[in-house]
């Protein structure tokens, strides 16, 4: 079975002209490369809901007509989305992460309210990538209540067709997220960051290799670093040259992950 190429746009917000253009920018060079790309987005910011006019939904229309698959990003990415939490690891969890620690009740809530968000903005989807890639038990009950096909966290992609018997392919997200590993350079800025872009191309070159899915996800604040957005150009160029199938995560058939 073919590796699968999925990969993600993240962060962009209705108030930031600038980061949309290199988002533009971005996904003409994964045009140009045959990539559709995976748009993690939410419909309200900190300062409102987003309006249906406003350059960003029309560029997501515009990508959506192109190939793009929309993904639900959480609804606000509010850091305390049920009220005050006692001081407990879970609750700390909760503070960082919209659904990290949602009960079933409070996840579904959310979750309308998304949906009727996007649905004011003309756009629809069942797919789900929770802020920071973490989802509670209780949000992936709500997912199934409401109907969702596709929910992808930090681990791998879960295909919803029922409680019993989803689908699920396992494979990390690959990016430059920070994480708990620590360069022998790390106190060296442009060292460690030349780097992480080494190991991202390695690892996709490593997972195409096994016929696993890969998953590359580029938050847009990465694309103000030129060699982040260099580095994911590079991996995703690596990918194809190994034959990996460009893809979103409208997976239609389980990948092996590495």
């Amino acid at each position: 079975m073919p590796s699968h190429l999925v990969v993600s746009l993240s962060g962009l917000t209705h108030d930031a002209t600038e980061s949309l253009a290199r988002g533009v920018e971005f996904a003409a060079e994964l045009d140009a490369r045959g990539v559709p790309l995976s748009q993690l987005f939410r419909p309200r910011s900190a300062s409102g809901a987003l309006q249906l006019k406003s350059p960003l939904v029309s560029w997501m229309h515009e990508r959506r007509a192109a190939g793009d698959a929309i993904v639900l990003h959480g609804y606000d990415h509010n850091s305390d989305p049920i009220g005050a939490w006692q001081s407990s690891a879970l609750a700390r969890v909760g503070r960082r992460a919209e659904f990290a620690a949602l009960p079933r009740h409070e996840a579904g809530l959310r979750l309308t309210a998304a949906r009727r968000a996007l649905t004011a903005l003309g756009l629809r989807t069942d797919m789900f990538v929770p802020p920071r890639w973490l989802a509670s038990p209780g949000t992936v009950e709500a997912l199934h209540d409401q109907g969702f096909g596709v929910l992808a966290d930090e681990n791998g992609v879960r295909l919803l067709h029922g409680r019993a018997d989803d689908t699920v392919v396992r494979a990390r997200v690959l990016g430059f997220r920070v994480s708990g590993e620590r360069h022998p350079l790390a106190d060296d800025r442009k060292a460690a960051e030349a780097w992480r872009c080494r190991v991202l191309e390695a690892e996709v070159a490593r997972t195409v290799r096994r016929g696993g899915l890969v998953r590359i996800n580029i938050r847009a604040k990465d694309l103000k670093r030129p060699a982040r957005r260099a580095a994911v150009l590079a991996a995703v160029d690596a990918a194809l040259r190994l034959g990996a199938v460009p893809a979103t995560y409208r997976l239609t058939s389980p990948a092996r992950a590495a």
